[in-house]
């Protein structure tokens, strides 16, 4: 069965918790040689897939996502968060009135209606990810107010009907749907979408789940952090993420995915901490703790702030048996047989 471990996003350029200087280089610049340094290709030589952020913010375009097949190896996969529009209304009237001030509250809900349209303009964007086998899964990720009732199942079965032919992951973060949980499964079984499993920090209405996963197609699992002194008030969005987790919470998780991996086709395993590439950490700890192989190489100046990571890369390293000596007279059995 196959299984991918990866982060959410691949692309922080701001803010305190910036990737650049840790993960990627400080600068891009031709002293520096730095100059044209991809981030998604390097990124890409680490992990067999990441789960898209940017598409969150704004309907995909097919022209970027024909270059994201190009800067990446051909078994590398691409799982996409839907569109803000999709699951997020009220973040997207106030986007929509941020940028055009003065707009009625009417015009808004009518600009917040998902129509034929928007959900064309969706597939048309991610089809070079399709066509290319490169599509992972698509990620329906709801906010904490999106309730189980009447007219979250509609709207749900509508958005799941809508993408029928995709993998759909659903991500519900409110108790009602655990508290109903056979008829949450019955109505995602039907579609053939899974239940993301969720690890963040909780709040008195936070969904309850086992891990497990609830269709044997594929099983998606993201891992936000436990930062909760500042998961509901921070300065910066980035904050909430600013979290490491240690090799003992994760082997729960790698445990789950693990007996999950013999139930299903493929998991996704996805890392969302990502200040200061956190989330590449822990994203690199999981493989090890799965015993899935450790590729590509990491800046010093990340192995110190981060001797977890060292010594995963360093236990990695012990794992691979030195080369045999060229000069041995005897003919080694060992290579390609």
């Amino acid at each position: 069965m196959s299984l991918r471990i990866g982060t959410s996003g691949w692309s922080y350029p701001s803010g305190k918790g910036t990737w650049n200087g840790m993960f990627y280089p400080a600068t891009r610049s031709v002293r520096d040689g730095t100059k044209g340094f991809d981030e998604l290709r390097f990124y890409s030589e680490h992990f067999n897939t990441v789960e898209v952020n940017s598409t969150f913010y704004g309907q995909p375009r097919a022209d970027v996502t024909r270059a994201w097949v190009e800067r990446t190896s051909p078994g590398f996969e691409f799982s996409v968060k839907l569109y803000q529009k999709f699951t997020h209304p009220k973040m997207f009237k106030e986007a929509a009135l941020r940028r055009a001030p003065g707009a009625t509250g009417s015009l808004l809900d009518v600009l917040a209606e998902v129509t034929r349209s928007d959900l064309d303009d969706f597939r048309s964007g991610i089809e070079p990810l399709a066509a290319a086998g490169r599509l992972g899964a698509l990620l329906a990720q709801f906010p904490p107010s999106f309730k189980d009732d009447a007219q979250s199942r509609d709207y749900l079965a509508h958005l799941l009907r809508a993408f029928d032919g995709y993998p759909v992951a659903v991500e519900l973060r409110h108790r009602s749907w655990s508290d109903s949980v056979a008829d949450t499964l019955s109505m995602l079984n039907a579609f053939g979408a899974a239940w993301v499993q969720i690890d963040e920090p909780k709040f008195r209405f936070s969904i309850r789940q086992n891990y497990l996963p609830n269709v044997t197609s594929f099983y998606y699992m993201r891992l936000h952090g436990r930062n909760a002194a500042q998961w509901w008030r921070h300065d910066k969005s980035e904050d909430r993420y600013n979290y490491l987790y240690s090799a003992s919470e994760l082997q729960e998780f790698a445990d789950v995915a693990g007996a999950a991996r013999a139930l299903v086709k493929k998991s996704y395993l996805y890392t969302n901490n990502h200040f200061s590439a956190k989330s590449v950490v822990n994203a690199v700890m999981l493989k090890a703790q799965l015993g899935e192989p450790i590729e590509g190489e990491y800046p010093e100046s990340m192995l110190n702030e981060y001797p977890e990571l060292r010594a995963v890369l360093d236990e990695s390293n012990r794992r691979v048996a030195p080369p045999e000596p060229t000069s041995s007279p005897v003919p080694s059995r060992s290579r390609g047989e």
